[in-house]
This record gives C-alpha cells, structure tokens and sequence, in this order.
C-alpha cells in the first residue's frame, strides 16, 4: 500500500471498540505522500448496543495521535451511526474514506457502506470540495507552502470529476487532465518534503480560478441527483450490525481499562 508499515494492520484491532473498517486518507490517497508524511487513517468503530441504549452513551468519535517506528500516525473514527449521519450530509470526506483502495480493516458491514455510496451521491456535494479549496487556497496565500496548493488543486479536480461522472476520484495523479501542465511537477516536489515552499508559478492564481469556475459549472449541470436516496438501507446496516455485535471479520475490543 504505496510503501506504507506492515504494522498498520494491527492498529485497528488494538482500539477499545471493534472497527466497522480502516482506509488510508491523506496524502498517500491523494497521491502525494512525502517522505516525512504522518498516516491518516480514518474509518468507523461498532459501539456495543449496552453503550447506545442506556444512560450513558459510548464515544461517538475517537481521535488518537502517536508515533510509532519514526511514523506520525493519525486515527480518528466515528461510531457507525454517526458515519452514516455523515454520509447522509453531503462530507465528501468520509466518502473519501469508505472509498479509499488502501483498506486496513474491513467487514460485512463495511462492504454494505460501499455498495451504498451511489446512493449517498448528490450535486451539493460540490460545496464540500468548493469549501475546502477556497479553505486551503487561503491557507496557501499565508504559508506560501506547496502543500496547501496541491490540496487546493486535488480537491477542485475530485470534485470536478466527481460532478461530471458520478465517480469518486481521490488522487490527483489520476486527474491531471483536469489542471495544469505544471501539476506532475509540484507532486514530485511535494514527494521530497512535507512542508516545502511552493516554487514559483506563472500563473497559478488564473489555473485555481479556471478550475473553480469549471467545477461550479461542472454542479450545474451534473447528472446527480439533489438528494441521497440510500438513507433507509444505511439506516437498515446500522440496526444490523449494532445487534449482531462484531462479525467474523471484525478485530474484537481491546483491553478498555487498560486503554484508558
């Protein structure tokens, strides 16, 4: 997986609560990991049905930080309700991660997510990728880093991609077509430091507009539907999984009280 730790696999069935699954996001979805780049992984977790239907109510999000063997690794998942509520609100960052090839951990419940996602598709979801361009567009303008350019570029062409075929496309090396000549050079750059200054471009600022204007048009006249239509059967997957607790391909919980 792109040169990623073998032990990767491993995290997900040392966290307190059974996961739904575990993906790879960040840079090395996107297509450009450095040399330096911490992990992302993201995913869902399965709380118990003792931990959503009494008093108290198990965490819905759990985010862990550290390092391990030199690498920065960043875990953060949602409960598998609070995953659909976010499939079902136009984040085109958990689609993102559901979709992520570089899976570390799965199962059946995992696998029924995936075959919803069609289902979870809408135009609006064009306001997620024109909203994190403009975020790291901004950023870029502060930092003058490459990073936050790359991120502008990659999510412009995801999301203009995205409207004009229906199809979910995370790495920017399979959506050059859709930017500038110049795009192979800034992700070699990028592959050699994390936090490297960005070279200087003749006319950068004209391509993030061009390709601003191409993904608003590209919402207008886009093929998706208004809204999700996959909400019952994503409702269904829930109350599934929540009683028939872990199945066979989930990591069991770990030691809770030693872990806390």
């Amino acid at each position: 997986m792109n040169d990623l730790p073998g032990w990767l696999a491993e995290i997900p069935g040392e966290q307190p609560y059974p996961p739904v699954f575990a993906t790879v996001s960040g840079a090395h979805l996107y297509g450009f990991p450095s040399a330096d780049s911490d992990v992302d992984l993201r995913g869902a977790h399965l709380l118990p049905v003792e931990e959503v239907a009494g008093l108290r109510h198990g965490p819905e999000t759990l985010e862990r930080t550290w390092t391990r063997d030199g690498v920065e690794v960043d875990l953060v998942t949602h409960d598998l309700a609070k995953f659909g509520r976010l499939l079902l609100g136009r984040n085109g960052y958990v689609l993102e991660q559901l979709l992520s090839p570089l899976v570390v951990a799965s199962s059946a419940a995992h696998e029924e997510l995936v075959a919803l996602a069609p289902g979870c598709l809408t135009r609006h979801h064009a306001h997620h990728y024109l909203g994190f361009a403009r975020t790291q567009w901004r950023l870029f303008g502060r930092s003058g880093e490459l990073k936050p350019l790359l991120y502008t570029f990659r999510v412009l062409a995801t999301g203009t991609h995205l409207m004009r075929t229906g199809e979910l496309e995370a790495d920017l090396t399979r959506l050059y077509a859709y930017g500038p000549a110049y795009l192979p050079e800034l992700v070699a750059a990028k592959r050699e430091a994390e936090h490297g200054q960005a070279p200087s471009v003749p006319g950068v600022q004209e391509d993030v507009a061009r390709m601003t204007a191409a993904l608003e048009e590209a919402r207008e006249s886009s093929a998706l539907p208004e809204r999700a239509s996959a909400g019952e059967a994503l409702h269904d997957v829930v109350v599934r999984a929540r009683l028939r607790g872990p199945s066979p391909g989930m990591a069991e919980p770990g030691d809770r009280a030693a872990r806390a």
